[in-house]
């Protein structure tokens, strides 16, 4: 395995037909879209839109809930055919080499996808980063018309469970804290999706 691959695995909580994201929003786009069932304006889809599998990174991102316009936490359920779909139309936001076979390639990827990926520090119930690391995935232009129009099956507030959970850890109920919270495991991803991924073999 090549050290830029190491660590990486998309882990998520899924079933056979769907897969779990997280996204941070304000109050005006997440009650409209709780109410629709899913975005809806003022939810702007001409913007790049980020989903992430990994609900302590969303926490990490989001300050618990706390942060400026990230107050309302949604867990949106997705059909993982969308979500592979996505997977099979991204470029890595940086160029790496055994991923792209030049910078010609990466930009040329780049021009085309509708779907940028992201690989970071996953977190721990502290928020402190881990060895391994964690996917974001952006969507734009198509991508984004196909998650708000056919792959969001559902849509959920879990801002509460932020605040527990925070509320927990900050009592030092550190194992409590941590038993409120999804459980994750490795997505299990076709070898086509982890090498334009670039993620472990």
């Amino acid at each position: 395995m090549t050290e830029h691959r190491r660590g990486r695995v998309v882990r998520a909580s899924y079933t056979d037909s769907t897969i779990t994201v997280y996204q941070a929003y304000p109050r005006e786009i997440a009650e409209p879209a709780l109410h629709a069932g899913t975005l809806v304006p003022p939810f702007k889809r001409e913007r790049m839109t980020w989903i992430k599998p990994s609900f302590l990174w969303m926490m990490y991102r989001s300050g618990w809930a706390r942060k400026v316009n990230q107050e309302r936490i949604l867990r949106i359920e997705i059909d993982r055919v969308g979500f592979e779909w996505a997977l099979a139309h991204s470029c890595l936001s940086h160029f790496e080499p055994g991923v792209h076979a030049d910078q010609d390639q990466w930009r040329a990827e780049t021009a085309a996808s509708p779907v940028r990926v992201q690989w970071d520090p996953d977190r721990d119930v502290h928020l402190e980063p881990q060895p391994w690391r964690a996917i974001q995935v952006g969507l734009s232009g198509e991508a984004v018309d196909r998650y708000v129009s056919a792959w969001i099956t559902d849509l959920t507030d879990v801002t509460e469970l932020a605040l527990s959970a925070q509320s927990l850890l900050l009592a030092g109920r550190v194992e409590e804290a941590a038993r409120q919270l999804p459980a994750e495991r490795p997505y299990p991803l076709p070898d086509d999706l982890r090498r334009r991924l670039g993620a472990e073999d």
